[in-house]
């Protein structure tokens, strides 16, 4: 069966996740975390064989490393977001395997992208993706957690090796106002790309969603009831069919409605 053609991104942004093969652990020390960082950075600032710097083959906005997992909020400047992220993720194999005298393969599948195509959303990532060590019981403050992005955003000049694009974002954004948001937990029924799972949240089948558009509609034809909708009741639908456990991808699919106004509903 054919592989999905991965959704591309008008804004050349993406949410990129890698995760090692069977949850395996990719970063074992300190230096594993620095040798990543360190191919991120020369991504960002390429060098010919001389030393002479080359146009960059991306942007990174965020960046969270994890133990078996790393979030990317990334631009893809090449048009080539695939090669970009091998640009990673070979030499990074390369190396893990040698140090660790470890041989097969390392991350799992292929890395799984998302497109972001507007503002709350790429917020919304920022926020989630720093968020990530908290998630996970590691630290109870964002700014605590060494190995992502967030104190080049918090504390510039604490980076040992600065990667993101943090004024192109804080052009739009105060810094103590994304700082609110960054520290402010987002829902945890809040779903990004397929490994965020909670077995908590029970997934529902698109019948009953369908079922429940029509008797909230009163009509089969609940795409032309949704059309004739105010604002207000569109948003009323969409807090209802997310109570009863429908995701946000399921509902966009279902009703039309973009996922980027479903996101931005509370």
């Amino acid at each position: 069966m054919p592989r999905k053609s991965r959704e591309t991104s008008v804004s050349s942004i993406y949410h990129v996740m890698l995760r090692g093969i069977n949850k395996q652990v990719i970063f074992e020390s300190n230096d594993d975390y620095w040798k990543f960082i360190r191919l991120m950075y020369r991504l960002i600032h390429p060098i010919d064989e001389t030393g002479y710097p080359l146009s960059p083959h991306c942007g990174i906005y965020a960046y969270c490393l994890m133990s078996n997992h790393v979030h990317l909020l990334i631009k893809d400047i090449d048009n080539s977001l695939a090669s970009t992220i091998k640009g990673m993720t070979i030499p990074y194999a390369q190396y893990f395997n040698k140090k660790y005298d470890r041989v097969g393969h390392f991350f799992q599948d292929r890395f799984k992208s998302e497109p972001v195509n507007d503002w709350d959303y790429f917020v919304t990532l920022l926020r989630y993706i720093h968020q990530n060590p908290v998630a996970a019981g590691l630290t109870k403050d964002v700014s605590k957690y060494t190995w992502s992005s967030w104190r080049e955003y918090s504390n510039p000049a604490s980076c040992r090796m600065p990667l993101c694009a943090t004024a192109a974002v804080l052009s739009k954004i105060p810094i103590d106002e994304l700082t609110g948001l960054v520290n402010l937990p987002l829902p945890k029924t809040q779903m990004f790309l397929d490994y965020n799972y909670d077995p908590s949240i029970k997934k529902i089948e698109d019948e009953t969603i369908i079922d429940c558009l029509i008797e909230l509609c009163g009509s089969e034809d609940y795409f032309s009831v949704i059309e004739n909708y105010s604002p207000f009741e569109r948003c009323e639908l969409i807090r209802k069919l997310r109570e009863i456990g429908g995701s946000i991808r399921q509902i966009a699919r279902i009703t039309g409605i973009s996922e980027s106004l479903i996101r931005r509903i509370k």
